[in-house]
């Protein structure tokens, strides 16, 4: 399959305002005529949406984590994100396979080479063509994420698992420098779309996939 159209993916821990932010690109493309697909991790399709229900409420272990979300990610990728990608329209999705790095493999401390090989048999070499990585300090997103919403089961989390999950970002971004770009998502939120829209002149002037 040919894919035509963008995959951009937004990640950051709980509270980091990745979900604001994806709202308003997906406004900006579509005020310049983009097709855009806005969706999320876990979710996505009527299945993945209710694996992303057992995932955030009921207890289960790190190697379940994993193997549900990679489950809930393969019927996404077949279902929507690939179909949309050759069919030339651009995917915006809050969250992909970055964050079951940081949250299973840095968080839970599960072993990362399970979740490569997991990645490679789901995502058969889907990858997004960029990754904005929404940076706060855990205790600024804790503060977020009270006054906005009752937590869910992995928002419940002490602090020092997300200053793990936040090492795990840190490591994939200085990985993938090419791909990933981190966004500071505790500077005022005017800095933030700034740098969230220089992020995205990354790949507006890209030769499509495929093109000589």
């Amino acid at each position: 399959m040919t894919l035509r159209g963008r995959f951009i993916t937004f990640e950051g821990i709980d509270g980091a305002g990745k979900s604001t932010h994806i709202e308003a690109v997906a406004e900006v493309l579509r005020a310049q005529g983009t097709p855009v697909l806005l969706t999320r991790e876990p979710g996505g399709t009527p299945l993945a949406e209710k694996l992303r229900e057992l995932f955030l409420h009921e207890p289960m272990d790190a190697l379940t984590e994993a193997l549900l979300v990679f489950a809930a990610r393969l019927d996404h990728l077949h279902t929507r994100i690939a179909p949309a990608l050759a069919a030339g329209t651009t995917v915006l999705c809050d969250r992909f396979t970055d964050a079951t790095f940081a949250y299973q493999g840095a968080g839970r401390g599960f072993d990362l080479a399970v979740l490569a090989t997991l990645e490679q048999w789901v995502q058969q070499g889907i990858q997004p063509d960029l990754t904005l990585w929404f940076d706060v300090p855990p205790a600024v997103a804790a503060q977020r994420r009270t006054a906005a919403r009752e937590p869910d089961r992995m928002e419940r989390e002490a602090e020092a698992f997300f200053e793990r999950v936040r090492s795990g970002y840190a490591a994939r971004c200085a990985a993938a420098p090419g791909r990933i770009v981190r966004i500071d998502a505790d500077a005022e939120l005017s800095v933030v779309r700034a740098a969230v829209l220089e992020a995205l002149d990354r790949i507006s002037g890209r030769a499509e996939p495929g093109d000589a």
